[in-house]
């Protein structure tokens, strides 16, 4: 396993045509590879605008299974260019039933695992719960070709318990694709994920879109990268489509867990309360 990574985060505008987002985001996969960069993430719902700002039967259509044609195609995509790729779309399981699911797809164009939202908002302009099952895949960690890497998605990124159990499953990177407007939750954007990167000392790449879609507030990009210290090592612009790149040094990690004890001194034995508690 090698200890250093070059990834890369990919903010786009999104239209109507899912066949032109698609082969815009494999264009910037070919830039970015002859960069060198080796882990690519794609924002949340990559192939389609954020249909979720509306409740409308017609986005149905837009769902795929996985294996399907995009998720095949990037399959082929990482496998030409020898690159891990984080595919987040509209996932049909069967007729009636879909999820809001990111493929991770290993070098050798193997899909290695889905991880399916677990958080799904439902407030205007965020329906989700019309959309999406909420995830029943639980949190797993895909030990890929340069690092192991986790998926927190959009939503999910104000619940510091999953963030918490990939930290535990053992992530080194962890993604968080997303579709982020610029209204109520921009002041949380660079917050909170700076703030699990530090309580569990790893890096976190945050993926948002950029542009104005469905007559909803702007997406304002800046995606960026942090270190397990909650240090800013790279950051996107709030217009323009474009990759944001940084090397991960992933011994970081280690060096970071030394000098702060958080896993050692974390006592699971007097956390029951956040079951027993429940509403």
């Amino acid at each position: 396993m090698t200890t250093a990574v070059k990834a890369g985060l990919i903010q786009t505008k999104t239209g109507y045509n899912k066949q032109e987002n698609i082969d815009k985001a494999i264009s910037f996969i070919e830039k970015g590879a002859n960069q060198g960069v080796q882990v690519f993430a794609l924002q949340e719902l990559f192939f389609s605008p954020y249909f979720a700002a509306e409740q409308d039967n017609k986005w149905f259509e837009w769902a795929e299974p996985i294996p399907g044609p995009t998720i095949s195609t990037m399959q082929e995509v990482a496998k030409k260019l020898k690159v891990v790729l984080v595919v987040p779309i509209f996932e049909e399981v069967n007729r009636g039933v879909y999820y809001n699911t990111t493929a991770v797809i290993d070098a050798d164009g193997e899909i290695l695992g889905l991880y399916r939202k677990n958080h799904i908002p439902h407030l205007k302009g965020f329906w989700e719960k019309f959309y999406f099952k909420p995830g029943n895949l639980g949190y797993p960690v895909f030990n890929t070709a340069y690092c192991k890497i986790g998926v927190y998605t959009c939503y999910d990124r104000h619940f510091p318990e999953g963030a918490r159990i990939l930290g535990l499953n053992g992530a080194e990177i962890v993604f968080n694709p997303s579709a982020t407007v610029d209204s109520l939750s921009k002041y949380l954007w660079e917050l909170e994920q700076p703030a699990h990167a530090v309580a569990n000392m790893y890096y976190v790449g945050a993926i948002n879109r950029v542009g104005k879609e469905m007559d909803e507030s702007p997406f304002f990009g800046t995606s960026y990268f942090v270190n397990p210290k909650g240090q800013f090592l790279s950051k996107g612009s709030y217009d323009q489509e474009e990759i944001v790149i940084a090397d991960l040094n992933l011994d970081m990690i280690t060096e970071t867990r030394k000098l702060w004890q958080f896993y050692r001194d974390r006592r699971p034995e007097t956390y029951d309360e956040l079951i027993e508690l429940l509403p």
